[in-house]
């Protein structure tokens, strides 16, 4: 995964008037932490500039190389953890970042993507994804996109379940083996409705008997 460059400046005011006065200059104030950061470290981001990098990622995971200019310039590895926006012009108001060490499996949320055209679809089924997202166990470098699933095999009544799933590089590290998606059979709903129709006929013809 690639890390996309970010630069961001240590700021020492904290408070309402400061945040609404970097937001006028075009600036959010930012906070980075991490097990490795003995205090978290307040900082300042050109909102654009984050707004750009969240564009050219490809990946819901962003990592980015969080560049500090405090006098010396500092790098560090960092995920995008948390981002408020304003409920009603969407503008950023705050970003959290998360400083990961690149040879330390971290654990992240990665959604589940399909491809394929299923047969169970195509005879009248229903592909049902009951996890739209899986826990991954991986190195920074190793966060998929998404989790692929080709489902072109799959009939009606066939599942996925987690330990089904292979990623290389990548643990999904779950205590049950639960289900990811399912087909589900379309045949079960029509034979009720039909069902219902022959006990409705079958009333009525009782009904003009008893007449």
């Amino acid at each position: 995964m690639e890390l996309l460059d970010l630069k961001a400046s240590v700021r020492t005011e904290t408070g309402n008037s400061p945040a609404r006065a970097l937001r006028r200059d075009g600036r959010i104030p930012a906070i980075l932490y991490g097990p490795d950061i003995k205090e978290p470290v307040m900082l300042s981001i050109v909102s654009r500039e984050l707004e750009d990098a969240m564009k050219k990622s490809k990946s819901s995971q962003m990592l980015l190389n969080l560049i500090v200019e405090n006098g010396d310039k500092a790098s560090h590895s960092v995920m995008l953890k948390d981002l408020q926006t304003h409920p009603v012009r969407r503008s950023f108001i705050h970003a959290d970042f998360y400083e990961v060490s690149m040879d330390r499996k971290i654990k992240v949320m990665v959604p589940v993507t399909t491809k394929g055209k299923c047969i169970g679809v195509e005879l009248g089924g229903m592909l049902q994804i009951i996890r739209r997202e899986l826990e991954a166990l991986c190195l920074p470098n190793d966060i998929p996109e998404s989790v692929e699933i080709d489902v072109t095999d799959l009939d009606a009544g066939d599942s996925v379940h987690i330990e089904d799933i292979s990623v290389e590089g990548v643990d999904f590290p779950a205590d049950v083996n639960f289900t990811v998606l399912t087909v589900l059979s379309g045949k079960v709903k029509d034979e009720d409705e039909e069902g219902e129709e022959g006990e409705g006929e079958t009333e009525e013809e009782a009904e003009a008997a008893a007449e």
